[in-house]
């Protein structure tokens, strides 16, 4: 690999997390078992059940996880961008994909097979690390996402995962009001995070745009006054449980 090259993909890993706070040793013995994939909108990475093994780590776009039902009905997991990991779960426990990842917009990946990512965790000890530590973030999300399930109705789920990818995907309009999110989730995607009906969806859509609270359009999540979706998400924690005596 020439030297110019070396050093532009070097100095692109060090941007990831996962990579960060590596020496340049580290990222050198890294690079090489890297190899970069390119999928379109809609295609899928890896389906549910598949043995396959390698590990990606996101270089750009978005990535959906879902699971399918026997009968065919879909249920959406999360959602990964730029410097995200997925794929991770077969490469340590030998088992078959537990889902399908499906990219949602153009994606560049970095792939790398199974043993060598097992390699680098059992000689690289500060890549080790960075992994446990991104596995801790995963399982602090998973659980946070849990919590939302049981803790809100099925609005307040759907507000809550919405303030969520503001979190990590929204494009402040006017800071602190209004934002905008591009995730290129229709209808039916947000239902199946939610356990929900596309149906239903489309009227609780109606509704906030209507009273004002934010806007589904192709795609698009525009959040039209945070802090009153952050009320209304708040106002739906154990909505259903208020006729409740002791």
């Amino acid at each position: 690999m020439q030297d110019d090259a070396l050093t532009r993909r070097i100095a692109l890993l060090q941007e990831m997390p996962l990579f960060r706070n590596l020496s340049r040793k580290d990222i050198e013995t890294i690079v090489h078992d890297l190899r970069l994939k390119e999928y379109n909108r809609d295609d899928i990475i890896f389906r549910q059940g598949d043995e396959s093994r390698e590990v990606y780590f996101v270089l750009k776009g978005k990535v959906r996880i879902y699971t399918t039902s026997p009968s065919g009905g879909e249920t959406s997991i999360a959602i990964f961008s730029t410097n995200d990991v997925i794929g991770e779960l077969a490469a340590i426990d030998h088992a078959p994909r537990s889902a399908t990842a499906k990219a949602l917009t153009p994606v560049l990946l970095l792939s790398m097979s199974q043993e060598r990512f097992l390699h680098h965790l059992e000689t690289l000890p500060r890549f080790a690390m960075a992994f446990i530590r991104l596995l801790a973030g995963k399982l602090r999300w998973t659980a946070a996402y849990a919590e939302s399930i049981a803790q809100f109705d099925a609005p307040g789920r759907l507000l809550h995962i919405i303030l969520q990818a503001n979190e990590q995907y929204g494009q402040a309009l006017t800071p602190g009001k209004t934002y905008r999110i591009d995730l290129g989730l229709n209808q039916t995607d947000l239902a199946s995070m939610i356990g929900a009906r596309r149906e239903w969806v489309n009227r609780i859509l109606a509704d906030w745009r209507r009273r004002g609270l934010l806007e589904f359009d192709n795609g698009v999540i525009h959040i039209l006054d945070l802090p009153r979706v952050v009320a209304e998400r708040d106002s739906r924690i154990e909505a259903n449980r208020s006729d409740i005596e002791w």
